[in-house]
């Protein structure tokens, strides 16, 4: 095994793609953006494209935080099941959450096409299987949910999965809509495209204080430098958790490793991105330089100490799990890493405002799909700021 580095695989593959200057003299925006992710580079993306003037900032470099961290894997699906989530909150709202999800996927790919960004984007299928024969039962009927609400969905036995794709399972949810990219390229290479439009950027920024109210908001940065805006835009994901009173996310760690290229797998393989039902699950694609990459072996333990310790016997529990699901893949870790990430009770992210927060807004893609939650956002930012209802408002807010 060769753990090379602690940074994650992106980071290593990617380089120093761009430098950004901290900020160091007083500034005055429409909107300020913190966060400098790729939830950010979206939502700055969304706001300038509206005719906003925006500022985005970072206390870190761009694309460092989670976005450096994750596996990519997109897919419409959230960490709860449809059949669950609608025990609480309705069924028609959780298949709007879903369909949302499917949309989001597709809204993405609009835009790296629109935008010309090279980021390895593929749209893939996705494999939802059942790893002993107990979950296969409530996963069949989570297919039943699906099928009913025309998700694209078709449910494929434990031989047809073997047969196609090598992989060892106890039957699964094939889903026709999913996709996978390098998230930290397309943060950096959107947010170019968008400095030369006009976004300012500035990263290695800290905050000392905010200032809220309903006229406007004014930050006070290291150095004595302030900055003022009329409204500020939270995309700073699990940064935030301990900005609200009530509970809205735990955090944990999440780890993952990624093989050399060209590792010999099944060719259907390539066509997928897949996931089983245990807790926490195991996930796995490839990439689009031929490598396998597989992820999981969560903890509710995240502090970075923790994550670098446990690392290695992390990385040795995915690869025996990746073993046992594709048996005889011949698997040669290159780089593994790991990472902080948050969850919510019901799966969903908070978009919205908060009353605490007078002239904030907040976008939150909590959850194993963060970033299609961040697509949503895009739109949602927009109908916030003009004050214009939409039903996924409802379900994302605060409170609920």
């Amino acid at each position: 095994m060769r753990l090379r580095t602690f940074e994650s695989f992106w980071l290593i593959k990617n380089g120093l793609l761009y430098s950004y200057p901290s900020l160091q003299q007083n500034l005055d925006s429409e909107i300020i953006v913190i966060g400098g992710g790729i939830t950010g580079a979206l939502i700055s993306h969304a706001l300038l494209d509206a005719g906003y003037e925006v500022t985005l900032l970072d206390k870190r470099d761009i694309g460092q935080g989670s976005t450096a961290a994750t596996t990519s894997v997109l897919q419409y699906e959230i960490d709860v099941p449809l059949y669950k989530l609608a025990e609480q909150i309705g069924a028609p709202e959780a298949a709007l959450c879903y369909t949302a999800g499917i949309k989001a996927i597709d809204r993405l790919g609009e835009l790296v096409n629109q935008e010309a960004i090279e980021c390895g984007f593929e749209p893939k299928q996705s494999l939802y299987f059942a790893h002993n024969s107990k979950a296969a039962r409530w996963l069949k009927e989570e297919y039943e949910v699906r099928s009913r609400y025309q998700l694209g969905v078709e449910w494929l036995s434990a031989g047809a999965i073997d047969r196609r794709y090598g992989m060892s399972t106890h039957g699964g949810i094939r889903s026709a809509k999913a996709a996978s990219m390098d998230a930290y390229q397309f943060t950096h290479e959107l947010i170019q495209k968008n400095i030369a439009r006009g976004l300012k950027v500035f990263d290695q920024t800290a905050i000392k204080k905010i200032s809220y109210a309903p006229a406007g908001v004014s930050l006070q940065l290291e150095g004595d430098v302030m900055a003022s805006c009329r409204r500020i835009v939270f995309c700073s994901g699990f940064e935030t958790v301990s900005m609200f009173p009530e509970k809205t996310a735990n955090l944990f760690s999440t780890f993952a490793c990624v093989s050399e290229t060209n590792t010999p797998m099944p060719e259907a393989l390539r066509e997928l991105v897949a996931w089983n039902t245990e807790a926490p699950y195991l996930y796995l694609r490839s990439t689009d330089d031929g490598r396998l990459l597989v992820g999981g072996a969560d903890s509710p333990f995240n502090s970075g100490t923790f994550r670098q310790r446990v690392k290695e016997k992390k990385t040795t529990q995915l690869i025996k799990k990746l073993n046992r699901t594709i048996p005889g893949v011949q698997f040669i870790d290159d780089f593994s890493w790991a990472g902080c990430f948050g969850a919510t009770r019901d799966g969903l992210p908070y978009i919205g405002r908060h009353e605490k927060y007078p002239g904030a807004f907040f976008v939150l893609g909590f959850g194993g799909n963060g970033i299609t939650f961040s697509v949503q956002g895009m739109e949602l930012i927009l109908k916030l700021l003009r004050n214009e209802p939409d039903p996924l408002l409802e379900l994302y807010r605060f409170g609920r």
